[in-house]
Order: structure tokens, then sequence, then C-alpha cells
């Protein structure tokens, strides 16, 4: 069996819809084999299958469910649901498998296939290549007899069962009520269970990216383009922004002066909270090498480790496991905390910032920004043919820079998961040092692209 993985990448598969492998013949082979992969034992099986609002999802769900059902497995449909919720349907109906069909953050004309385990932990990259190569090989042997052909069925109580979990990680000690909250779902999963969750808690809620049309999701709204979500924050004098993803796995914040709070400012406030009630394991947080140097010296000084992974979350909660942590994720705002779900969750991150919000009876301006992040720059250089990165000359140049930095920066140069790109990144506490640090080493390196 191949131990490369060729379809799926950090998170899934992606491509852009109806064309390979984001097809519906690829999306019915992936059925196939995955259920031949997960039909062990004698039990029924059973797959859960969700999915954001592009209008692809409309020829991906039944692809799936034809080659789920053809494999002998029983398919759950849930409909429009966050990627968290799927990951906690897999669980709770003791299903086999769960399914988000979503791009996350991308345009709409992008899609992706994401699969978690029983456990509602996404696969291993063991076993993800183990499916690939299911999908490479004879398929007839994964399909079932007719007496043995599984049954499609929608689950109508499925929004109800998420919004239960989410409002249940709020302190129940505590309300929102007196809060007013902006909260921009991107015209995505959550256009529905989020609002209904801050509303039930108590908020006077003011919706944002709630009308789908399957090809509206995050465009010019959500956590890739908060713009919009700070102005409405401003005019609406609102307490606190919520800007989710198109599948809502993952946030960023926009305090009530109308300012961005990242990924790495939400990690440090949760932290904060936690390690002093006495909630924090494992004496660390887990997040990636993108992670601003800032929060490292904020956990630093709090006498907190920060374990850096390599970029995606699937890392990063495999790292937590390791370590006994209960709280990691990423700059970009995926937000990881087991005590409550098995992958990132927007909004249920957001409520554990709320809950500090309420608790110590303080504006977001105040209580979101734990630190000051120290400058950082991040160019992409594109090339064709072999990776410059293996070249002695960049090597090099690579050594010289960090030994320039010495403590008090650091450079992050790699490879791009999904396009022939090389990712330049540099930080450190002067501007200057990093305009200049990041402009030398994307020159080597486009020098050495072209001259290829």
């Amino acid at each position: 069996m191949s131990s490369t993985r060729h379809l799926f990448g950090t998170d899934g598969i992606r491509g852009t819809a109806n064309r390979a492998p984001m097809d519906a013949a690829t999306a019915l082979r992936l059925g196939q084999a995955a259920g031949q992969f997960f039909n062990r034992g004698s039990h029924r099986h059973r797959v859960v299958i969700g999915k954001d609002t592009r209008l692809s999802g409309y020829m991906l769900e039944p692809a799936l469910t034809a080659g789920f059902i053809g494999a002998g497995m029983d398919v759950i449909l849930v409909g429009p649901l966050p990627t968290p919720a799927i990951a906690l349907l897999t669980r709770s109906l003791r299903a086999d498998l769960g399914v988000m069909i979503s791009a996350s953050h991308n345009p709409y004309e992008d899609n992706g296939i994401k699969l978690f385990g029983p456990d509602g932990l996404k696969l291993s990259d063991q076993q993800e290549c183990a499916i690939e190569a299911l999908m490479d090989g004879d398929l007839s042997g994964a399909l079932a007899a007719p007496s043995r052909l599984g049954r499609a069925s929608r689950l109508e109580d499925a929004p109800g069962r998420y919004i239960e979990a989410a409002k249940a990680s709020f302190p129940k000690r505590l309300s929102l009520d007196g809060l007013r909250i902006v909260v921009d779902c991107a015209h995505g999963a959550a256009y529905k269970v989020a609002p209904t969750v801050l509303w039930e808690l108590g908020a006077e809620v003011v919706p944002l990216g709630v009308s789908p049309d399957g090809m509206n999701i995050n465009k010019g709204c959500g956590s890739t383009a908060p713009g919009q979500l700070a102005e409405v924050v401003r005019e609406r004098r609102a307490d606190l922004g919520i800007a989710l993803d198109g599948d809502a796995d993952r946030l960023v914040l926009v305090d009530e002066e109308g300012r961005l709070v990242d990924g790495d400012q939400i990690l440090a406030l949760i932290a904060r909270s936690w390690a002093a009630q006495g909630r924090l394991t494992g004496g660390a947080v887990v997040a990636t090498v993108m992670s601003n140097m800032g929060l490292a010296r904020f956990l630093k000084a709090r006498n907190l480790d920060l374990l850096r992974t390599a970029v995606g979350d699937r890392y990063v909660a495999e790292r937590m496991r390791e370590a006994g942590c209960n709280l990691g994720g990423e700059q970009s705002g995926h937000v990881l905390m087991p005590d409550f779900a098995t992958t990132g969750d927007g909004l249920v991150a957001a409520l554990q910032v709320l809950a500090v919000l309420v608790e110590e009876g303080r504006p977001a301006s105040e209580i979101c920004r734990c630190f000051t992040p120290l400058p950082q720059r991040l160019v992409n250089v594109r090339y064709d043919g072999t990776s410059p990165l293996n070249d002695h000359t960049v090597q090099a140049a690579i050594a010289a820079e960090e030994k320039a930095l010495g403590d008090h920066g650091r450079v992050l140069i790699r490879a791009s998961g999904t396009e022939p790109v090389i990712r330049v990144m540099a930080e450190a506490e002067d501007e200057t040092i990093v305009a200049g640090t990041v402009t030398r080493l994307a020159d080597a390196i486009r020098a050495l692209a072209r001259a290829a």
C-alpha cells in the first residue's frame, strides 16, 4: 500500500467543483472505498453526511450517498451544518464514519470532502492512504449484494442536537443578557444555528451572512473578510463581533472598536482564563509554526509552554493528544478544545471568549488584546518544476538570515501543500528588519525559480 497521499491534503480532499477530483465520479468512488474501509464487523453500518451551502453540495452529496449505499452502509443526511456538528453527530449516533462536504473558507467555486472516524476525529494520514489505495484498485469487492444495500434517511433534529451541545459549553451560571453581538455566518453552514445559540443564551443578536444562495458563501464576508462586520459592530455599538467561515470551524473576532482579534489572541485569552481556573491541562498550548512569537512570550510569562506543529488543525489535534493538552489552534482562527468538541468549533470558541467578557465585566477591547504581536510578514513565491528549497544557495541564504536574527526573530520557509508556492515568512521585533529579511529571501528563491 502506498504511503503517499495524492487526493487528500492537509484537510481532506479539495478542488474546483465539477472538476476532478471534486466531481461526482470521484465522490462516488470515495464513498465506495471509504465504505469498504469502515464496513467492518457484523453491525449495521452507518455514515453521517453534512454539508455547507455551496451549490456543488447538491452534486457531491448524492454521489457520496450512492457510493456508501452501494458499499452496504446506511446514510444519515443532516443538510447544512457546521463541521464540528458532523463530528459531534458521528460520535453521538455511533456512526462508523462522518463526512463533511465543504471547502471551508474558499469561494463557492471550490468544494471539499472531510472524513471523520467513529471517534469524531479527522482521519490519520495512514487511514487516508489506505482509502486512496482502495480507490486506485478494483472496487468490485466493495459492492454489497442487492439484499445488503444501505438506506438513506434524513435526521430532522440534527440542528437542535448541535445547538444544545454548543449551549452546554457556556457556563450555566452565566448569561449573555444585555450584550449586543453581531455574528457573521459567511452565508455558510452556521447561518441558522449560530444566531440561534447566541439568542437562546440571552444576547441581542445582529445576524450577517445568513442568506445563502449557493454562490455567496465567504464572498466579502466571514472570517476571511471581516471588514463589513467591523463596520456593523461600530454602527450598532455592539459589544463583540463574531466572524465564522463557511463551515464554521474557524473564528476571528472584532472588538467594540472594530479592531480584529485573530486566533493567537483568542488562544491567549482562553489560556489565561482556563489557567487561572485550573482548567488548562498539559501546562501548554499547542499551535502551528505560524503563530506569533508574542503568543509564546505571553504564555512563557505565565509558566506555560507553546508547543508548535506543522500547519493544519489535524496536526495540532494530534500533538494535543500526545501532550495531554486541552487547548490548541491556529492563528487563522481554528481553536481546538477537546473538552467540548473533537474538531475546531468557531461558535464554541466564541462562547469561551464571551464567558470571560461576562465574568470580568470589561469591554472586548481590553480583554481580547492579551499581547502585542511581533511584526510578521508573509510572501508567496510561485515556481515551476522542482522546488527551489533544496538548492544550496537558498539554504545558505536562509541560514544567514536566521543567524542575523538570532533570538530576536525567526524565519519560516515552507512549501505549500496545495500549490507550487514557497511561503516565506519572517518575524522580528523591528518591522524594517522583517521587511528586509523577507525581501532578500523571496528574491533569492525567485531568482532560482526563474533560472530553472
